[in-house]
C-alpha cells in the first residue's frame, strides 16, 4: 500500500460522479405543464396532469396530478392537487394526499394531507391537519377499587 509502486493494471481509477440533487417525490411523474419563472398567472388553474411553477401565481391550483413548486416560485393561491413538493413560497391553504416542504421551502396557510414531510430548513406556518381515524392515547383511569371489607370483631 505505502512505498509500493502501483502497475497500471493495479490502479483505481473512479468514475466521473454526476452531481446529484434530491427530486422531490411529486415529481415522479412526468411534468406536463410548466409555468416559466418570467410569468405571472391570475386565476383559476385546473387539470388533470402534473405542473411545475416557477413564476408567480395568483389564485386557484386544482390538479388530479402533482404539483411541484420550485425555488423561484411565488404562488399565493388554494391548491389541491395529489402531491405537492415545495422548494419556493406559497401563501394559502394546501389540500393533497402528500406535502413536502423543501429546506428551502416556506408555506402560510393550513395544510390538510395524509403524509406530511419537512426537512430542516423547512418553514411551515399554519395548521397540519391529517384526516385520519387515528385516535390520540388517552390514559386509562384507575377507578377506585371497592374497600376490602374489614372483618367483624369476633365476639367473646
Amino acid at each position: 500500500m505505502w512505498g509500493k509502486e502501483k502497475t497500471r493494471d493495479e490502479e483505481v481509477v473512479a468514475a466521473p460522479v454526476a452531481a446529484t440533487t434530491r427530486q422531490p417525490a411529486a415529481a415522479s411523474k412526468p411534468i406536463e405543464t410548466t409555468i416559466g419563472p418570467n410569468t405571472h398567472v391570475k386565476g383559476e388553474i385546473q387539470g388533470d396532469g402534473s405542473l411545475r411553477v416557477e413564476g408567480v401565481v395568483e389564485g386557484n391550483i386544482t390538479t388530479t396530478g402533482n404539483l411541484v413548486i420550485t425555488e423561484s416560485a411565488k404562488v399565493l393561491a388554494e391548491i389541491k392537487a395529489a402531491n405537492v413538493s415545495v422548494a419556493g413560497a406559497v401563501k394559502g391553504n394546501i389540500h393533497a394526499n402528500r406535502v413536502e416542504v423543501l429546506a428551502t421551502g416556506r408555506v402560510w396557510g393550513d395544510m390538510t394531507v395524509k403524509v406530511m414531510l419537512t426537512n430542516e430548513g423547512a418553514y411551515v406556518s399554519g395548521q397540519i391537519i391529517m384526516p385520519k381515524d387515528v385516535k390520540p392515547p388517552q390514559l386509562e383511569v384507575e377507578s377506585p377499587k371497592p374497600a376490602a371489607p374489614t372483618p367483624a370483631p369476633a365476639s367473646k
